[in-house]
């Protein structure tokens, strides 16, 4: 009893280290050591009552070879002496047997637990990305949150899209995707006619990043969204800046249509 006691203290130990609530994932050293000591334990009295069982078959096959044989009360006690030495060992083998079947468990439930562990870290550790030129890291979630939003826009769901990057900035303000995920909010805001709110969004955009390969098409959707609402003055300044500050760009060719067309 005193083996099995041995090894449910092992157990316990190794089980509380996997817990998840204590996240002792690496503190079951010492229940692994309890665990070998025991097997190491067992197999050593394995051995042992082998070697008292042989030595008492030895010393009954010699009592008989011997001359005048043993008194019929020294070969029963001798007969019980061996047949409780066959039951300690029937036994031992069975405790070891089990304990072999509980250290498998153990480890089983021990590789499920590291197993779960890596795949918490692989969703905690960063992610490096590169878009539109520029790398920075982000979470899984992060990652998986801007692709959501921007897979919306994909779709043409504007309004969904538009809750779903004002959501994305307000949860993640300090994000290598904030610059995109305003532009796109601003994208998705001006869909749906919402264009001075839209502005609002892509002036965000450039004041976080005004180096930023998309700020001519920002400064551009900024111009069409004043121009939708009527105001003309404003868009011929936004469109004289932007040829001004990027004069090679794509946006820039088609700020210049819009201006002579405004003249």
């Amino acid at each position: 009893m005193a083996g099995r006691h041995t090894l449910w203290v092992a157990v316990l130990a190794l089980a509380a280290a996997a817990s998840p609530a204590h996240a002792q994932l690496f503190g079951d050293d010492e229940a692994r050591k309890a665990i070998i000591d025991l097997r190491e334990r067992v197999e050593v009295q394995r051995r042992q009552n082998d070697a008292r069982l042989e030595k008492l078959g030895q010393d009954l096959a010699r009592m008989h070879e011997e001359a005048g044989a043993p008194t019929r009360r020294a070969l029963l006690d001798l007969s019980n002496q061996l047949e409780a030495l066959r039951q300690d060992v029937a036994r031992q083998r069975g405790q070891f047997e089990q304990l072999a079947r509980d250290v498998a468990e153990l480890q089983r439930q021990q590789k499920d637990v590291l197993v779960a562990f890596d795949e918490r870290l692989r969703v905690l550790e960063p992610l490096k990305v590169t878009v539109d030129g520029q790398e920075f890291r982000v979470t899984s979630d992060e990652k998986a949150a801007f692709e959501s939003a921007l897979d919306l826009v994909r779709k043409a769901a504007f309004d969904e899209a538009g809750r779903a990057f004002a959501a994305f900035a307000k949860r993640y303000p300090d994000s290598g995707y904030q610059p995109l995920a305003q532009f796109w909010l601003g994208n998705s805001l001006y869909s749906t006619s919402a264009f001075k709110d839209a502005i609002d969004a892509y002036r965000r955009m450039l004041q976080l990043a005004p180096g930023h390969v998309r700020v001519p098409e920002a400064r551009l959707a900024i111009a069409n969204c004043q121009l939708e609402l009527k105001d003309s003055r404003a868009a011929r300044r936004t469109l004289e800046e932007l040829i001004k500050a990027f004069p090679q760009s794509e946006a820039a060719v088609t700020a210049k249509d819009k201006l002579a067309r405004l003249r």
